[in-house]
């Protein structure tokens, strides 16, 4: 059997700004994913909202001028399924009601393909915060943070859904500085999975070991996987190594070595258990990630300089309280 061929990746044109799509009007295109372009436009009353619209730039392509993109017949039985994942997907998001996820206010059919509008946040995503100021990542921060996020991720699991591509940059810092879930990968992970077309659209280092060839075993120590990633990313600046690689050759130095002495031994610990390429030695649920979170913090212990330090100003002071006696 021959496998079918692939359109060629290429950038889908956006929609223009002014253009009307059911009740609302396009402002200007917020971002573009191989798998969806975000605009932000108003409703009716005038309320600012984000639409992300379902365009696969491997199946789908629209030029300039045109609304309906260009299905080649090859390509549609992939495409309409890939519609049909992400129209569920808004529905059960939908459905969900948390300070801590972002809220679907509605989705609807326009232009041969799906769109899905949700609240418009303020602010940023983490992954921008910590790039421009290194500083505020603090053992403070990255507890309140994940701690926050994470009541949004249990409300997801409670729904019997995955988030699928949790990282830095699918978590919005609003200016209140409260995390905000969004840009859920669960329809692209079915669409990936049983369409040979489409290549799994997850993300290389904070995505978990079953991501890759074991998607029978995907849950939500999936996700938990990528929260740990997503913390490690946050300490040190840099993706982690991807679990694929890892699972050939681990060179992922664990958290407890590389950053002992400067967070506490709980968060670290935490970090590389979220991190276990066994999805079975991970925490197997967010509550359980949580409570370890939010054990109360022991300082980390001074480095062998530090110690020598404050005993030398201890043999100093006892030097100086006997000379004044």
């Amino acid at each position: 059997m021959i496998a079918p061929t692939r359109m060629a990746q290429q950038a889908n044109h956006p929609l223009p700004a002014g253009f009307r799509i059911d009740e609302y009007c396009i402002e200007h295109q917020l971002s573009m994913g191989g798998f969806s372009i975000v605009y932000v436009a108003a409703d009716r009353e005038q309320k600012r909202v984000a639409i992300k619209e379902y365009l696969p730039n491997t199946l789908a392509l629209r030029s300039e001028g045109q609304t309906a993109p260009i299905i080649s017949e090859e390509h549609l039985p992939a495409f309409r399924y890939g519609m049909k994942c992400f129209f569920e997907e808004g529905r059960a998001l939908a459905g969900l009601s948390h300070p801590n996820v972002i809220r679907v206010l509605n989705f609807f059919r326009a232009n041969d393909t799906v769109y899905m509008v949700m609240e418009y946040e303020h602010g940023r995503t983490l992954q921008d915060l910590i790039q421009k100021n290194r500083a505020v990542v603090t053992e403070n921060f990255m507890r309140n943070v994940f701690t926050k996020m994470l009541n949004g991720l249990r409300e997801v699991h409670a729904h019997r859904l995955l988030h699928l591509d949790l990282k830095p940059s699918n978590i919005y810092m609003r200016n209140s500085h409260t995390p905000v879930l969004i840009d859920f990968g669960a329809a692209r992970q079915t669409l990936a999975s049983d369409t040979p077309m489409l290549k799994p659209m997850y993300t290389p280092g904070f995505a978990s070991p079953e991501h890759y060839n074991r998607r029978e075993l995907l849950g939500p120590w999936s996700d938990i996987y990528s929260v740990g990633a997503s913390m490690y990313a946050c300490i040190s600046g840099n993706t982690p190594q991807p679990a694929d690689e890892r699972m050939e050759k681990d060179r992922l130095v664990p958290a407890m070595v590389r950053w002992q002495g400067i967070f506490s031994d709980q968060l670290l610990e935490t970090i590389d258990w979220c991190l276990s390429l066994n999805h079975g030695y991970r925490p197997q649920s967010v509550f359980a990630l949580q409570k370890a979170l939010t054990e109360p913090v022991v300082a980390p212990e001074p480095s062998s300089v530090q110690q020598k330090d404050s005993l030398l100003r201890q043999v100093v002071g006892k030097l100086r309280k006997t000379r004044d006696q």
